[in-house]
This record gives C-alpha cells, structure tokens and sequence, in this order.
C-alpha cells in the first residue's frame, strides 16, 4: 500500500497538447473537512486508508496543496444536450488531478468535482454541493455493486461555503476515478470546429491508452468505435435490467469506455413504470425510463459522425460503415437483456416463448404498480408445487387474477426445464438485488448530513450496497416499501 506522497502519476492525458485541455489547480473551499473516504476505491490506487487520517489528505485534494506528480487540468469537450448541440462544454466544476499507474499497471484518472471555476464553466460557480456529492458517492459504488460499469468515488470533502442553486447549500468536493473520463462529446468538439488533426491525436490516443488491443486490426479507428457501440448497448441493457435511470444522456455524459458517467437527478424504479422521469427538468421526458435504448443509439450516431472523418476519405463511403455498425446495437442490446431477464426469471434455457412471458410480465407490473426490486425479489420464493402460497407475491397486484394467468405460464416454463425451487432462488437471489440506492435512503443520509453534519448513514449506506444480492437481517428495513413522503422528492439538473 502506498502512502499519498508515493502514488506513481502518469499523467498520459496532461502530454497532449493545449487543445485538449485547459492547465489550473483546484480552487480551495472554505473549512474543508473529510465527510466519508471509501476504502475499496482506495485500494483500486493502492492507496493506504490510514492516508485519509492526515491532515495532509484534505489539502492534496482541496488545492491548498500538490502531490509530486499532479498535473491538474481541465478537459475540453462539446455535446449534444437534451438533442441540442451545444459548441463548448467542458469540465466546468471538475479537475482532472493526474493519473495514478498501480503495480500492475493499470490507470485511474483522479478528478476533483466542485473544484471552483475553470475556462469551461459558462457563468457558472465551479461548485457542487453536498446534497449532490453524496448521491454521486452513493451511487457510483451501489452501481459497482450491482455488477454494472461505472466511475468509483473515492471520498467526500465537506465545507463552510455556501453555494446557490434553489436555496442556499454548502459546497462540497467529491473525489471520483475512472481509467479515463472521455466521453462521446471529447470527439465532437474538435469534429464541429473542423480539427481534424486533433481530431486523428484524440483517437490515437484513445487506441493507445484505451483500447491497445486493436492497435493490430486493419481500421483501428473503426474497431474501436464498433467496441464502443457493444459497451454502450451493454450498459443500457443493465440500466434497464436493473430499474435505473440516469437522467441527463447527453453526449456530453456518455462514456467512452461505456461506463455509467456522471451522476445527476438518476433515480431507481419503486413501481415499475416504463415512462419514469427522474429528472424535474426534463419536461418532454427526452430520457424516461423506456427511452434510454433508443436515446443509447441516437448518441453513438452522434459519435459516430464525429468520427466520420477517421473511418473514410469520401464521406458517404465513411457514414455507410458508421450506419452499418449501428444496426448492430439494437440486436445487441436486445440480447444482453433477455439473457439478463431470463435470469431474473431463474431460467437455465432459452426458450421463443420468453420473450412473451417477460413482455406480459412487465404489462402486468406497469398496470398494478408493483414494485420491481421487491418484485423479482421475492419471486425467487416461488414454491413450483405449490400455487397456493403465492400470497406474498398475488398481494403486489392489484388484479389478483392477473397474476395467476401469468404465475400459471411461468411455472409451466419452469417445469419445462425441470427447474428447482432451491437452486433457483439461489440464482435468482445473485441477480435480483435485495438493496438500491432508492431516492428517500439518499434523501435521509443528505438531510443527516446537512442538518446535523452527521455522516453515519453514508457509511451505512455505503457498507450496505456494497452487498445488495446478500440478505442482511439487520438491515431488512432498506429493502421495505419506500414511505408516502418520498414521492414529494425530486430531483434536477442542480442536483
């Protein structure tokens, strides 16, 4: 383990020219102090959790001091937001600090969010607040989880600023690490302004840093783009296996490496509700629920332009292949989440009738308003002999009956496979998390937070949805029903 004065930067991103980047140091807040250090990501820099004891600490990732090695800076980027370009974007409250090389060779990009004003914030205040750290916090590692691509947050600084959206906040610092934070629009920006020779070394550098193993095929270029369509429809596949929704899918949010990037107004399905909105302010309901597959393509069709430059020296040639690798996306993310459903489903084989069974599932859900975590959960208690003690599951529903027709076809498919009850649920169980991150659990650990400067239930929460498949007696309360209150939460872009 390596203390903060030995981690080994490498900062591959900080050799590229001034284009790609803007150099400054973090802006320091006001009394910082340490709200929650996460040592799991911590181990991913083999950093040693005694680290985040030293006073030390705080002023390395506040500003007020510099590790031997860091670089910060603040990347360039454009974006397509809520469907409309937009030129320039940019890290406008976010600092790349440096990447840190472990032993074993692997990179993680250190980046300070709520790091004061850079060239890109637009008028912005260059902050973020602690009610907006500690959901990305919380949801960065519920995702990692949950077995679901996503940056990691390695720790939370709280502070005496006050910062303004809808009422008065204090801001805060969230430090949060991934291999790299490029995005679709790092490429559209230099696409737009017709850099193509940025343009060329941005993907080069991609290829080199990102994905060197299609440094030997004949169009690496190419190749990587067809790898990004493949992880992107496999991530979405997962949010939609899983209830979640990001919230703001602008190309700006979309990683290149298919992580979940950016945490905002996300939220987790209560009841099943295809057209959920979980941002306040997406009243067109652009990025519902049952819209991210679509809005997942529609993105990789806007790198992929970017990109067109680089696939072909005659334009039409070069969008007839963009065109042709995105017909691939909707086979691919199709399949992923069948395979994902029909493992929810505890089932071992691939039948045609699945298909209808989890469509006719999900009618049912949507119409009763039942709750899809506790939901699938509990159907890993299914007893195939025994119809009549269905009543934990026939109460979800409204319409009783209902649920019986479909009850009736799903134990038929399983008898199909000779499937049974006790090695069923165990599968079930490793796929359908008993804890999410659910709106009110994060609201309840802000309003701690905030009101009494009480950090206990971050940790909770923290320890908590590191295990979401795993039953834990003592916490069987974080997996009941959400209150009536929590729907009065809601959450936005400011978030």
């Amino acid at each position: 383990m390596r203390t903060l004065e030995t981690l080994n930067f490498d900062n591959s991103y900080a050799r590229l020219p001034e284009d790609f980047h803007a150099r400054l140091r973090p802006t320091p807040l006001e009394n910082p102090h340490l709200v929650s250090f996460n040592p799991a990501a911590g181990r991913l820099i083999e950093l040693d959790p005694a680290e985040a004891l030293r006073p030390e600490f705080i002023h390395y990732l506040n500003g007020t001091a510099q590790l031997p090695g860091m670089e910060p800076l603040a990347a360039i980027y454009a974006g397509h937001q809520f469907g409309h370009f937009v030129p320039q974007l940019g890290d406008g409250r976010a600092i790349l600090l440096g990447e840190v090389r472990t032993s074993q060779g692997e990179r993680w990009e250190l980046q300070v969010k709520g790091a004061g004003q850079t060239p890109f914030s637009r008028q912005g205040d260059g902050r973020a607040v602690l009610r907006s750290t500690i959901r990305e916090y919380l949801c960065s590692e519920a995702m990692h989880g949950l077995g679901i691509p996503t940056t990691r947050a390695l720790c939370i600084l709280g502070s005496s600023e006050e910062v303004y959206r809808e009422s008065i906040e204090t801001g805060a610092l969230l430090l949060r690490m991934a291999p790299t934070h490029l995005r679709f629009g790092s490429f559209e920006v230099f696409y737009y302004r017709r850099q193509f020779d940025q343009l060329r070394q941005l993907a080069d550098y991609a290829i080199e840093h990102h994905y060197p193993h299609l440094k030997a095929t004949p169009d690496p270029v190419f190749s990587m783009f067809e790898e990004i369509i493949e992880k992107t429809a496999r991530l979405i596949s997962q949010w939609q296996q899983v209830g979640f929704a990001h919230g703001v899918m602008n190309t700006d949010n979309m990683s290149l490496l298919g992580l979940t990037l950016d945490y905002g107004p996300f939220g987790f399905l209560d009841s099943y509700a295809p057209r959920f909105v979980c941002n306040h302010s997406d009243y067109q309901g652009r990025y519902a629920f049952d819209q991210q597959p679509d809005i997942g393509v529609w993105n990789l069709s806007r790198l992929g332009q970017a990109l067109l430059p680089l696939f072909a020296a005659e334009p039409k040639h070069a969008a007839a292949r963009a065109n042709e690798a995105l017909h691939r996306y909707d086979d691919i993310l199709h399949s992923h989440y069948h395979q994902g459903m029909q493992k929810k489903l505890g089932l071992k084989t691939s039948q045609a009738q699945d298909r209808e069974l989890i469509s006719e599932l999900l009618s049912l859900l949507a119409a009763n308003r039942v709750d899809y975590t506790l939901f699938f959960r509990t159907l890993g208690k299914l007893k195939l002999a025994s119809p009549q003690d269905d009543h934990q599951l026939r109460d979800m529903f409204l319409d009783r009956e209902a649920f019986d027709r479909w009850a009736d076809s799903y134990r038929q498919r399983l008898n199909a496979e000779s499937s049974q009850d006790h090695e069923r649920k165990e599968r079930m169980d490793a796929v359908n998390p008993k804890y999410i991150l659910r709106n009110y659990l994060a609201q309840i650990a802000i309003d701690k937070a905030e009101r009494d400067h009480d950090y206990s239930e971050i940790e909770r929460l923290l320890a908590l949805l590191r295990e979401p498949f795993t039953e834990q007696p003592e916490n069987e309360n974080y997996a009941a029903l959400p209150p009536e209150w929590s729907q009065a939460i809601q959450v936005s872009c400011s978030s």
